[in-house]
């Protein structure tokens, strides 16, 4: 995991997410110590919880492990959907952690496989599961983000030791999949979305446009 080496410890403020979960199952999957928080408790979170990843759901710093206190060994991953005064992110971002967005993180990580990156405002979950799968099915075999759990895995991650094809949804919310470095783009459908992001439909083509340049 190249730019992530010195990392021991990472914690997801709002965990619970599916884009979230599936970097705590990855970090957790190459030996990192993963907790985090999430203001609801769901099934997905008390899965994570059942593979020993430490969830709370208080904003509350003092619920925090101390493993996750320490500065140089500790990624903070957060979601855009975390309110902006939440306690302990601005207590992270405050204290000099490396705090990062999941879409910079996911974006890091591509940089490290080759990526096979499907965006699209409708069916990007189901074409990139396909592909996973075809792949996982094959002599090729790869590691893959998903944007929902997959029955037949049950999971929103695939991980593989000898694979380097990395299979990720890449989402147009907030221009998230711009941070990608796929091999191979695919883009399965582009409606006016997000509007109150890009403000009009034209301007969330030029992000399209941008994603496969």
């Amino acid at each position: 995991m190249r730019g992530f080496k010195h990392i021991k410890s990472v914690y997801l403020i709002g965990i619970g997410g599916i884009g979230m979960s599936a970097l705590a199952r990855y970090f957790a999957a190459h030996g990192k110590t993963v907790g985090g928080y999430d203001r609801t408790s769901t099934e997905l979170t008390h899965e994570l919880e059942s593979n020993g990843i430490t969830i709370h759901y208080e904003d509350n710093l003092k619920l925090v492990g101390d493993v996750f206190k320490k500065k140089d060994s500790t990624l903070v991953i957060y979601t855009p959907a975390v309110p902006k005064n939440h306690s302990e992110l601005i207590h992270f971002q405050s204290a000099g952690f490396e705090v990062l967005k999941r879409s910079q993180v996911l974006g890091a990580l591509s940089e490290n496989y080759q990526t096979v990156a499907v965006a699209g405002t409708h069916g990007k979950t189901t074409t990139s599961s396909i592909i996973a799968h075809l792949l996982r099915s094959s002599s090729k075999d790869c590691n893959a983000f998903l944007g929902g759990i997959s029955s037949n895995y049950n999971s929103n991650l695939l991980t593989s030791t000898s694979s380097n094809l990395m299979v990720v949804e890449a989402d147009e919310f907030d221009r998230s999949f711009l941070t990608l470095s796929p091999e191979l783009a695919i883009i399965t459908s582009v409606d006016a979305d997000h509007l109150d992001i890009y403000g009009t439909a034209e301007e969330m083509l030029v992000s399209f446009q941008e994603f496969t340049t």
